[in-house]
């Protein structure tokens, strides 16, 4: 029986996303915004015109994706960059110039067995030092 992960982050939850859907391809099939607006028939989205923030549809797809357990072993390493594929599928003109997808809750770590490093946009002292105390080993960006 399949065992889907609750996350308590939504951000944490696309960082999961970035690494086990684009880097490590263990989701599939990968999500390409493009591809998708040209498919989604319940309006029509512009890209061009709506694409400087998130894509309401976009996220909702991204909410909706459930992430078994079974994959929290191979999560190892992540690394979150305004340049990640996850972002720019949900606003494909982002800036990376405001905090739409930082990090609030780190509750999450602890489905990742085997997670160990962590380069964040931007969090507090206090995140990296309580992600040290689980040994993980947290770099700002």
């Amino acid at each position: 029986m399949t065992q889907a992960i609750n996350f308590k982050d939504f951000n944490f939850k696309l960082l999961i996303i970035e690494e086990l859907m684009y880097r490590k391809k263990l989701i599939q099939p990968e999500f390409d915004v493009y591809k998708f607006v040209k498919q989604y028939d319940k309006r029509k989205i512009d890209i061009e015109e709506e694409g400087y923030d998130p894509i309401p549809e976009v996220i909702a797809y991204f909410k909706e994706i459930k992430i078994d357990q079974s994959l929290a072993p191979e999560v190892t390493e992540l690394y979150q960059d305004g340049g990640n594929e996850v972002y720019l599928q949900i606003v494909p003109l982002w800036d990376g110039e405001d905090d739409i997808y930082d990090i609030t809750s780190f509750a999450d770590v602890d489905h990742f067995p085997n997670l160990k490093k962590m380069t964040l946009f931007n969090s507090e002292p206090e995140v990296y030092a309580a992600l040290k105390s689980k040994g993980i080993t947290a770099q700002q960006l």
